[in-house]
């Protein structure tokens, strides 16, 4: 019988014959798909938990606490209702303190994104030692608090301070910053905006510097100014980044506490007759200082949460608006 020498030789001089492809179990592929179902929310996962925890259980908690009689001192006593929301709605020192607190609000957050507007444009411009002066900037915001309320606390000292001494440089008499509503709101005021106005810039320069730089070519070549190209270019492409602004600062001026606290030297009233007292130094003193009515503070908490939610909710809606009709 002849051998074929093809036949024999193929084998050993050329590739071995491929054999059965191993097929995946189906274990293995139903831990594949459940890796793939499973992988997007055990990397999200750990978020929800901590707001769980730090978020949504302080809300649902105060939610309670609001309706219930409770003391740090007495303990509950039983569930009330709704009686410490109109206990508060018919005392007349939470309205002087919301009062205050929307008052310094404007008065501090106003000015802060317009001047941080400003500043942003200026530092988006080709400078000299750019980098520095950017990070310059900051220095406020890394600044520890306290140092802060010492700071401008001297500063607006009704003997000594330097501001009375410019004041009466110039013929002026000297101010009482803690006896008078409009003198304490103004330093308060320049506290908050020395802290956050160069944070709010960088906020802005980095919304500029995505704005393509052919856009202010071709409106200085058709020969709009510098103040034209800002209103009508800068200002509305960072419409988004505006509103985030917005919402923020009121969240915070909402929640203004610790500036008006240390301006006060450490105390909750927030001056003789409450002038400068914000609700989240309302809430302090109700809960921890004031008959210690829990119960009473958690009713506060929310009706502050709601205001914001209101508050910001408006303020969108104005920012929104202005700008839409800049741009038509």
């Amino acid at each position: 019988m002849a051998t074929n020498v093809g036949e024999v030789a193929g084998p050993r001089h050329g590739r071995a014959p491929a054999g059965p492809s191993k097929q995946p179990s189906r274990r293995s592929v139903r831990v594949g798909r459940l890796d793939l179902r499973l992988s997007p929310y055990l990397f999200v996962a750990p978020f929800f938990v901590l707001f769980a925890v730090f978020g949504a259980y302080p809300l649902i908690y105060t939610a309670i606490l609001s309706t219930r009689k409770n003391t740090l001192t007495g303990g509950d006593a039983g569930f009330v209702g709704l009686e410490n929301y109109r206990k508060i709605l018919m005392d007349e020192h939470f309205w002087i303190v919301i009062y205050n607190t929307f008052g310094l609000f404007i008065v501090a957050t106003v000015p802060q994104l317009v001047l941080a507007l400003l500043i942003a444009s200026w530092l988006n411009k080709k400078m000299r030692a750019r980098t520095a002066i950017r990070m310059g900037v900051l220095i406020p915001n890394i600044t520890s608090v306290a140092a802060v309320g010492i700071v401008f606390g001297l500063i607006f000292a009704d003997r000594y301070g330097l501001a009375n001494w410019l004041l009466q440089t110039v013929g002026l008499d000297a101010v009482e910053w803690r006896n008078h509503r409009w003198s304490s709101w103004t330093a308060i005021a320049f506290m908050v905006d020395w802290r956050w106005t160069g944070y709010n810039a960088l906020i802005y320069l980095a919304a500029m510097q995505a704005i393509p730089k052919e856009l202010y070519e071709s409106a200085s070549l058709d020969g709009a100014s510098a103040a034209r190209r800002f209103w009508r270019i800068t200002v509305p492409l960072i419409q988004p980044t505006i509103l985030f602004t917005v919402i923020i600062s009121t969240i915070g001026g909402m929640q203004l506490f610790t500036e008006p606290l240390l301006f006060n030297y450490g105390r909750i009233q927030g001056g003789s007759l409450n002038e400068f007292q914000t609700v989240a130094m309302y809430i302090y003193e109700t809960t921890f200082t004031n008959n210690y009515n829990v119960g009473r503070g958690a009713a506060i908490s929310w009706l502050l949460f709601v205001i914001i939610l209101i508050f910001a909710l408006i303020n969108f809606a104005l920012v929104r608006r202005s700008v839409k009709g800049q741009t038509s």
